[in-house]
């Protein structure tokens, strides 16, 4: 391509300040370098990790700075060694990696690479230490090593999946986080048998792609777990049958749980990070045989607390992190999954706004609109 080699210029979406609306701004990319891969994004859309770190919650500000990590786009030129990848390809890049070398990597159970692994703190590339964004010679920061809220963007080649040519990238780009992490904390991690019962803690998008892999895996019974009600009638259409409420009960949820199956549920799958719902999880699973998996991202000062016999008696407790798929070898058969119409996508896709109204997507998030909004690039 003409532009291999050289700078490009193009549109961005700059966070100048924590909290403030992004603003579109010309940025230069610099060329791939050693084992990095520039891609032209053409969808992305907007995850609560990026609103988190965008606010600066609890967080050292790293401004200004391009965010973005769900998205998906075509490979526009690669750097020296990176020779499964080439021009034209069609791809999503993934704010985790696969080097394929670490020890992790080689491990048939983990997909937590050494090299990759996300560092919310680190704004530049591993290459040089050094940004690939900048504006009138002023450097922006990298966001998970993916950035993908610019036209253009640099990213490792362990970081971008290949994947199928002919799937949708506005409907597959949402596959880069959380809807991969709550499929696969269901279908890798706790496997439900069909017919069996499961419950899912927290109804956001993270919860209800665990939830669509409870009805992939044939479980009968799915149980939502909200604060709030209003969730409940879009959560059917994710294939759960029956609601809790804690709110709405004077005894632990796990409790009630406990009394609606009999002993427990055969799963559960927790993903809003409240150590209460973790515990409440956890405690819900039958005893003999139930399997609770953590998703939601804890507190840095939250202890997880419960009776030493409620692990006595065989229940078991895991955790996991990107549903413990490896971005590069497995989230190609994931998009596989939706093109053979055994997962759907659409029905977690609520809004779509052009790229010049991006801040209207983060309007959407923090007023709990909706699930995921696809932003498209160039618009």
């Amino acid at each position: 391509m003409a532009s291999t080699g050289q700078v490009i210029r193009c549109k961005a979406a700059v966070a100048w300040e924590a909290g403030k609306p992004l603003v579109i701004e010309e940025v230069e990319v610099a060329p791939p370098q050693a084992m990095e891969v520039r891609l032209k994004i053409l969808f992305t859309s907007l995850c609560h990790t990026d609103v988190y770190f965008w606010e600066a919650k609890g967080q050292t500000p790293l401004f200004p700075r391009i965010f973005g990590h769900e998205a998906g786009g075509i490979v526009e030129s690669v750097g020296e060694g990176v020779t499964d990848l080439k021009p034209g390809d069609h791809v999503l890049p993934v704010f985790t990696g696969e080097c394929k070398e670490c020890r992790h990597c080689k491990s048939e159970e983990s997909n937590m690479c050494d090299l990759l692994r996300i560092n919310t703190d680190r704004g530049v590339m591993l290459n040089d230490g050094k940004s690939r964004f900048s504006i009138r010679g002023q450097p922006i920061y990298h966001f998970v090593g993916t950035s993908t809220f610019s036209e253009y963007t640099v990213v490792h080649v362990g970081c971008v999946a290949k994947i199928n040519p002919a799937a949708p990238l506005d409907k597959v780009c949402v596959l880069s986080c959380g809807i991969s992490t709550g499929l696969g904390a269901t279908l890798n991690v706790a496997k439900p048998k069909k017919g069996s019962s499961v419950a899912i803690f927290g109804l956001g998008a993270v919860g209800l792609a665990a939830a669509e892999g409870a009805r992939i895996a044939g479980a009968s019974r799915i149980i939502g777990v909200d604060l709030n009600s209003n969730r409940f009638d879009e959560a059917k259409k994710f294939g759960v049958t029956e609601f809790v409420n804690p709110k709405d009960h004077n005894k632990p949820v796990q409790e009630v749980i406990a009394e609606m199956t009999n002993g427990g549920v055969d799963r559960s799958v927790e993903c809003t990070g409240s150590i209460n719902a973790m515990i409440s999880a956890f405690e819900c699973v039958h005893d003999g045989w139930g399997v609770a998996v953590l998703v939601g991202v804890p507190n840095k000062d939250d202890s997880f607390k419960t009776h030493p016999m409620n692990v006595l008696n065989e229940r078991t407790l895991k955790g996991t992190f990107f549903g413990n798929y490896k971005p590069r070898s497995d989230l190609p058969s994931v998009v596989e999954k939706y093109m053979n119409k055994e997962l759907e996508l659409e029905k977690f896709i609520t809004h779509e706004v052009p790229f010049s109204e991006i801040n209207k997507a983060f309007e959407y998030m923090l007023s709990g609109a909706g699930l995921r909004c696809i932003i498209r690039m160039g618009a």
